[in-house]
C-alpha cells in the first residue's frame, strides 16, 4: 500500500513538472511570436546579379521608391478592414494605402475595375504626394480561399517583368497577406517571391545575351515586412538568394 502511494505522488509530481516545461515552453514561444522589428528598419539581405535585395520594416504607401507593387485578393466586402483576419488597422499596410489613395483601392476593387484575378495587373500613377512611390502596381493573387504560397513565384516573376517593362531601377515589393487577412507562411512566401523575381530576370538576361531583348537594369528590389515578420521573412529571403547563388 505504501508502495503504490508513493508510486501515485510521483506520478502527480512527474506531471506537475511536465505542465510546468510546457508551459515555460509556450510562454517563450508566445514571447518569440511578439518580437517586433523598429519600423523603417532595413537590412541587405544579399544580392543576385548585382541586384541588392534589401529589406525593410515599412507600409507600402509610405515607402520611397520608383514603382511599389502590392498584392490583392479578389474583392470580399470589407476583406482588408475586418480585423480579425485582417491586420488591425494601425498596421495594416492596405489599409494605409487606401487611405492615402483616398479610398482608390477600395473604389477600383469594389466596381470591378480591376477583379483581382490571379495574376492580373494594373499600373496607377498616383497624384504626387499620395504616397512615396511614383508609381503603383497591383497584382491579383486570386480567390482567397484557394490560396497557395507557391504562387508567390509566379507573382514574383510579373512583379519583376513589370518594373522592367516601365524600365524603373529600383521597384519595391509588398505582399500583404497578412493585411487581407490570410495566415500565410511568411518565410516561404518571401523565398518564393524572391526566387520568382529573379527567374524572371535571368531569363531576361539570358534573352539579352541571345540579342533578344534589352532593359534597363535594376539595381535594387525592396521587400516590405511588417513589425512582426521582418526576421522571419529574412530567413526565407536569405535561404532563397543562397538557392539561386
Amino acid at each position: 500500500m505504501k508502495n503504490n502511494y508513493l508510486n501515485q505522488q510521483q506520478i502527480r509530481k512527474g506531471i506537475t513538472t511536465a505542465l510546468l516545461v510546457f508551459g515555460s515552453i509556450l510562454n517563450i514561444t508566445a514571447l518569440h511570436a511578439q518580437q517586433t522589428t523598429a519600423v523603417g528598419t532595413t537590412k541587405v539581405w544579399g544580392s543576385v546579379n548585382g541586384v541588392a535585395i534589401e529589406g525593410i520594416v515599412q507600409g507600402p504607401s509610405a515607402q520611397v521608391s520608383q514603382l511599389q507593387i502590392v498584392c490583392v485578393f479578389e474583392y470580399t466586402e470589407g476583406d482588408i478592414f475586418n480585423s480579425p483576419p485582417a491586420l488591425p488597422a494601425a498596421v495594416n499596410g492596405l489599409v494605409h494605402l487606401d487611405h492615402d489613395l483616398k479610398g482608390m483601392l477600395t473604389t477600383l476593387r469594389k466596381e470591378g475595375k480591376f477583379k483581382g484575378h490571379a495574376l492580373e495587373t494594373i499600373l496607377l500613377s498616383p497624384p504626387k504626394g499620395f504616397i512615396g512611390a511614383k508609381k503603383l502596381l497591383l497584382i491579383g493573387l486570386g480567390d482567397r480561399n484557394k490560396f497557395n504560397a507557391d504562387m508567390m513565384t509566379a507573382v514574383g516573376s510579373v512583379a519583376m517583368n513589370e518594373a522592367l517593362r516601365i524600365q524603373v531601377k529600383n521597384f519595391s515589393f509588398a505582399s500583404d497577406l497578412k493585411d487581407a487577412g490570410i495566415d500565410s507562411p511568411t518565410a516561404l512566401v518571401a523565398g518564393n517571391v524572391v526566387k520568382g523575381i529573379f527567374q524572371a530576370y535571368q531569363t531576361q538576361i539570358w534573352l539579352r545575351d541571345k540579342k533578344m531583348a534589352s532593359f534597363k537594369p535594376i539595381s535594387k528590389v525592396i521587400l516590405l515586412a511588417g513589425p512582426s515578420f521582418f526576421t522571419v521573412a529574412g530567413e526565407g529571403i536569405k535561404e532563397a538568394i543562397a538557392s539561386i547563388n
